[in-house]
């Protein structure tokens, strides 16, 4: 047992006795976090920082899964919940603010006409995904990118243990930025696919002509767009990814920051695709609950009134290139590189001849967490990371890179990992 995390990896061993895998979230679980140099149990958070039960305090580049984008307890959030919670969480009757939310989302988002909630980004992608089959009488998928846990995604992945065959068989991937990937499912099923859904954007930028290909192909196909923009909506822009790029799905999805923290999720789009919801299943005790529909009120109140996501991504970029200055100053730009949007920036990791990616990523997660940096691949900013929070993880990447670079040129890595290496499990993007 380490001394650092004593309190965590004892807890650890309590949760795992009536928790499978001792968290409810996969990418929290100890197949994420290096066992005997990680943290597993937060005690409190606040704007960009984060406390484990062991008491140590972190710069916390997660966040929560990018879901909280103005920063942990945000007091105009927590303010609005508080206020509704006096009124009542749930009723018997729809509450009016699911109206009055669906109408902030059908004036900020280019693609919404209708909305339904749901509380996870799998509800609003499954439901996206049984929409369109019963839109266009079709069954098959194309997909790129993450999507959630239901069976209809994750069969397509490594992680599908307990999915039909022939669930499996009716979802298909494409590359990202390769609109010749996406032809070639289109040549393999002609007039089958139901949906084309994909991420707009995630750790690259599309390529030009890129997402207007595929939009040019799902209208000549007759299939439905569908936007997953459970991150990239409330992040890249107050219209989401579309509003950046300028290009229009009929679907889309959203969840994370909608509610900046709050288990809210939404799905929306054009009318003529929406009524179809009146007619297929898709129904939660829980979808119109009140609380996370306060936050996401106050959120998208918040972000409406101020250039906060401008802002983000203004600082974003300072650190990215910053960033990048570090891995090259310090001769590791053939195993290290920054990609990805200034508000979601992504440190890829690749192999050597001196250690394998997963060794350097573990060691990187390792020297990070020791220095009060929490960090497993990237770094999703919010309002709460200033200047100087940003000013701050420079430095421990400053202090540490110098290290990773002597320690690949000795071939002496392995030596100083305290743990055993993160094993690859599935991608996910």
């Amino acid at each position: 047992m380490s001394e650092r995390y004593a309190r965590s990896e004892a807890f650890l061993a309590r949760a795992e006795k009536v928790i499978p895998l001792g968290s409810q979230t996969f990418s929290k679980s100890k197949t994420q976090y290096p066992f005997g140099v990680s943290p597993y149990f937060a005690s409190h958070a606040q704007g960009c920082r984060l406390w484990d039960i062991d008491g140590n305090a972190y710069l916390d580049c997660v966040m929560g899964l990018a879901a909280f984008i103005l920063g942990y307890g945000d007091p105009e959030v927590n303010t609005a919940v508080k206020a509704q919670l006096d009124k009542g969480s749930l009723f018997s009757l729809p509450a009016t603010l699911e109206t009055e939310v669906a109408e902030r989302l059908c004036a900020m988002v280019p693609c919404a006409e209708m909305v339904r909630f749901g509380k996870n980004g799998s509800d609003a992608t499954a439901g996206a995904i049984r929409l369109a089959r019963a839109y266009t009488g079709r069954d098959h998928v194309a997909v790129c990118g993450y999507h959630g846990w239901q069976d209809w995604y994750i069969g397509s992945t490594a992680r599908n243990k307990g999915v039909p065959q022939a669930v499996c068989e009716l979802t298909h991937t494409f590359a990202y930025n390769d609109l010749a990937s996406l032809d070639r499912l289109f040549d393999a099923y002609p007039g089958q696919i139901a949906a084309v859904i994909l991420e707009p954007m995630n750790v690259s930028f599309p390529q030009p002509g890129f997402l207007e290909g595929v939009r040019e192909r799902a209208t000549r196909h007759g299939t439905v767009l569908v936007f997953d923009e459970t991150i990239t909506g409330f992040r890249f822009a107050n219209g989401g990814a579309q509003e950046v790029f300028g290009v229009i799905p009929d679907l889309a999805t959203f969840g994370k920051g909608l509610a900046n923290g709050f288990p809210l999720s939404a799905l929306v789009g054009h009318r003529a695709l929406m009524r179809e919801m009146e007619e297929i299943f898709f129904s939660f005790t829980f979808g119109g609950e009140t609380l996370s529909l306060a936050a996401a009120s106050a959120t998208l109140d918040k972000l409406g009134k101020s250039p906060i996501l401008a802002e983000i991504a203004a600082r974003g970029e300072r650190f990215k290139a910053a960033l990048k200055a570090l891995i090259e100053r310090n001769g590791l730009a053939g195993c290290l590189s920054v990609s990805g949007h200034p508000s979601w920036i992504f440190l890829l990791v690749s192999d050597t001849e001196a250690a394998s990616q997963w060794e350097i990523r573990t060691w990187l997660m390792q020297e990070l967490f020791a220095r009060g940096i929490l960090w497993i691949g990237s770094h999703n900013l919010s309002a709460a990371h200033d200047e100087a929070a940003l000013a701050a993880l420079l430095d421990g990447y400053g202090e540490i890179l110098p290290m990773l670079f002597r320690h690949l040129v000795k071939g002496t890595l392995s030596q100083v990992l305290r743990c055993e290496p993160l094993q690859p499990l599935f991608r996910v993007r």
